[in-house]
């Protein structure tokens, strides 16, 4: 974490690039590249690249909502997020690794206003144990396994003792940016909260690395179920042919291919999002070619805040 890149400057000493006018698009959206990420970029505008590097397109002037699942209607607490009756997100880390460019929260995400006090997470978790309806659980921020060993051995040990809670899920890119994170000591301590499921976020076939294939056979054999939720981004993965590899190479990983989710329509996002009709289109190439283990759920969250809903021809 200590050596990731901060500032645009610094890609000038990697890559034959022009920083400057990268510099007001990390001072309004916060940029971090891991060096495990910085060293998949093979030239400036590749997949990994779109994904990590701030681009001016972000401070294109849109008619875009920064909350565009608009999560503060559904926040009962500042840390919780209850959209569905019987599931709510807890944000427990206001940090992530490397700050993708384009994250739903990244209007919030590595700032001041999404970082919650101890008290704040505290009203959350007693806001979960308070409200029976609530069965599942999902850590989200931010990255939950930015945090101390500790510290997230307390948050879930704590959710596991509320009654009425079944399962506990973390989201996590994790795997992706910082595979080293995830250590022996780690696995060790996660193997106590069974049933614990964690949705990682692999969006390139580049990103199955050795390390990031480690990192997830460690969490297998701890007894973590994973599941791989990926974004369809323009310039990343918006063709049959990347999918297939990215969704073969998950299994591979014993990674469930689980979600693969339309852009949220967040402001700063738009020279991502990719036309749904073009991705019926790789749904319909991937049908038939690979595994039905393979083949994601295609879905979108309404700007309505509603819930996630399939992509279907004819439909939404």
């Amino acid at each position: 974490m200590a050596d990731s890149l901060t500032l645009p400057h610094l890609l000038a000493e990697h890559f034959d690039v022009d920083p400057s006018p990268l510099v007001a698009v990390s001072a309004r959206y916060p940029m971090r590249i891991t060096p495990h990420t910085l060293k998949l970029i093979k030239s400036s505008g590749d997949p990994i690249w779109r994904q990590a590097v701030p681009d001016p397109a972000e401070l294109v002037a849109d008619d875009l909502p920064e909350d565009s699942l608009n999560e503060a209607h559904f926040s009962p607490t500042a840390a919780v997020v209850h959209r569905y009756p019987d599931r709510a997100l807890l944000l427990v880390s206001g940090a992530c690794p490397g700050y993708c460019r384009f994250c739903t929260r990244k209007s919030r995400v590595g700032t001041s206003t999404l970082c919650f006090s101890a008290a704040e997470l505290d009203a959350g978790i007693d806001y979960i144990a308070a409200t029976p309806s609530i069965r599942d659980v999902i850590l989200t921020g931010g990255d939950p396994l930015l945090l101390e060993d500790q510290q997230l051995c307390e948050i879930l040990d704590r959710l596991c003792r509320i009654s009425h809670i079944e399962i506990v899920r973390i989201g996590s890119r994790v795997p992706v940016t910082l595979p080293a994170r995830i250590t022996a000591e780690l696995c060790q301590q996660l193997r106590r909260f069974a049933p614990l499921y964690l949705n990682t976020h692999f969006n390139h076939p580049r990103e199955l690395t050795p390390a990031s294939a480690q990192s997830c056979g460690r969490l297998v054999d701890a007894g973590i179920v994973l599941g791989n939720q990926t974004v369809l981004l323009r310039g990343v993965n918006d063709n049959a042919a990347t999918m297939a590899e990215l969704c073969r190479g998950l299994l591979r990983l014993r990674v469930r291919p689980y979600y693969l989710h339309q852009l949220d329509q967040v402001k700063g996002t738009g020279h991502f999002r990719v036309p749904k009709a073009q991705g019926l289109a790789i749904m319909a190439a991937l049908r038939g070619q690979i595994s039905g283990l393979a083949i994601p759920h295609y879905v979108q969250d309404p700007p309505d805040g509603s819930g996630k809903v399939l992509v279907m021809e004819g439909g939404v």
